[in-house]
């Protein structure tokens, strides 16, 4: 008897010792996959050191022990981690791509690199350029302001925290402040901030009679079935119906999408419906990345679309730094890959501050950010149309009026139209690492009422 229960004892033992090789074998090319994608990104287009990535961005979970290598010359990163390894490879002008499938195809596409105004942007007045204005505008108690900005640093362990803060006030910039070993020749990554991008992209469409957000989306494998009935505006409002799981600690949809498949929209509509669209709301990011491949899709030119986004948007509003990262297959990565100086940033978040008009050229349809922030069906409030809201009080002593452009490990965009408040913060702040509304609402108390 004691034979056979010591028998049973190894076969559970066995059997739970591969089931556990077997979940690292799937996390691997993950673990790889994000390491390779986010060195290359925050070295070819950040413009940091190698050093500063792996001690901040991959320094966490499985991810700090990949061995990884950068090629300065052909401008790649190989990672490796036990037997996977991943390569990201740089694209001039639209930043780096995981290699999934075919690298030739990846290299060869028709990629149009749009020429930006032949101007020194130093030499231009703020918002358009970056000459500062020598003064600031009245309305401001310096003293909290600067307590504001000291201590949204103080969450700040080596290179860990807060990376910068930016703000803008009655449309001039009057704060900036950087951790040590960034500047304002970085280029920030967005996560999902890049969502609030795509939305400003779709509201061009629409603008130019491109898109109807309220038809069903144009995708063939959902003709017959109840996905036939899930719009753009579903999608846009994270009430597509579609089963999806975002959960970033563990092997998701999400962690899956982006760093294990070639077409990450192609992933993400493929998923089964498990309640009828507009019913049920919940976060989903392969969503976006389906909007941004019916943009593709719509323009039905890699050339036009390849340079949509900066013939469009980023050189209309003078951000000159903006990269806009594509998937494997070709897309632009809607849900989580733009990088750009806080500047810039400042910059989009003043777009929608003035209602999609910049400096007297509406960019985006008329109530357009009205439309933004409308709540989302079951969204308590929450969230908008690609944009997350504060009319669930989730920000106390912060106008509910606010809406913002929220990423992965705290990147903001915070837009306050009543105060005239343009807020940015970027960083790498784990769940509970950083209080955003405590932050915010300081700023917002420097604000004379």
């Amino acid at each position: 008897m004691k034979k056979k229960i010591l028998r049973i004892i190894g076969i559970v033992l066995l059997l739970a010792l591969a089931g556990g090789i077997y979940y690292i074998h799937l996390l691997t090319p993950i673990i790889t996959g994000y390491a390779a994608k986010n060195l290359a990104s925050d070295v070819f287009v950040g413009n940091r050191t190698q050093e500063s990535v792996e001690a901040t961005d991959l320094n966490f979970s499985f991810i700090k022990f990949t061995s990884n290598t950068i090629d300065y010359e052909k401008k790649e990163v190989t990672s490796r981690f036990l037997w996977a390894t991943s390569k990201a490879i740089y694209i001039d002008g639209f930043g780096c791509v995981l290699v999934r499938g075919n690298e030739d195809e990846i290299r060869n596409r028709p990629y149009v690199k749009v020429e930006q105004p032949d101007i020194d942007p130093d030499t231009v007045a703020w918002p358009a350029g970056n000459k500062l204005s020598d003064s600031i505008p009245t309305g401001i108690d310096l003293i909290k302001l600067n307590d504001a900005l000291q201590n949204a640093f103080k969450d700040t362990v080596g290179s860990k925290g807060t990376f910068a803060v930016a703000i803008a006030y009655k449309d001039q910039l009057i704060a900036e402040k950087y951790a040590s070993g960034f500047s304002a020749e970085n280029r920030f990554l967005s996560w999902s901030m890049a969502k609030s991008f795509t939305q400003a992209l779709v509201g061009i469409m629409v603008k130019k009679g491109l898109f109807n957000i309220k038809k069903p989306a144009d995708i063939p494998e959902w003709k017959n079935d109840e996905r036939s009935k899930i719009t753009i505006e579903s999608l846009m409002h994270m009430n597509s119906g579609l089963d999806w799981n975002e959960d970033y600690g563990n092997l998701s949809d999400v962690t899956i999408m982006l760093h294990k498949e070639k077409n990450m929209a192609a992933y993400t509509y493929l998923k089964k419906a498990v309640v009828r669209s507009d019913s049920l709301w919940a976060y989903n990011s392969g969503a976006t990345n389906i909007v941004s491949y019916l943009i593709r899709k719509i323009l039905n030119n890699d050339s036009v679309y390849f340079a949509f986004p900066r013939k469009e948007l980023f050189n209309p509003l003078g951000m000159r730094s903006a990269v806009f990262e594509v998937d494997p297959s070709g897309t632009f990565t809607g849900s989580s890959y733009i990088y750009a100086t806080m500047r810039d940033y400042v910059r989009f978040g003043l777009l929608y501050f003035h209602k999609g008009n910049w400096l007297g050229n509406q960019i985006l349809p008329e109530g357009w950010t009205d439309y933004t922030m409308q709540p989302a069906a079951g969204s308590k409030g929450e969230y908008g149309s690609f944009f997350w809201l504060n009319q669930s009080g989730d920000y106390p002593g912060v106008p509910s009026d606010l809406y913002m452009c929220r990423g992965h490990d705290g990147q903001y965009i915070y837009i306050i139209p009543s105060l005239d408040l343009v807020v940015v913060r970027t960083g790498f702040s784990k769940k509970g690492d950083f209080d955003y509304p405590k932050f915010l609402a300081e700023v917002v108390d420097a604000i004379e009422k």
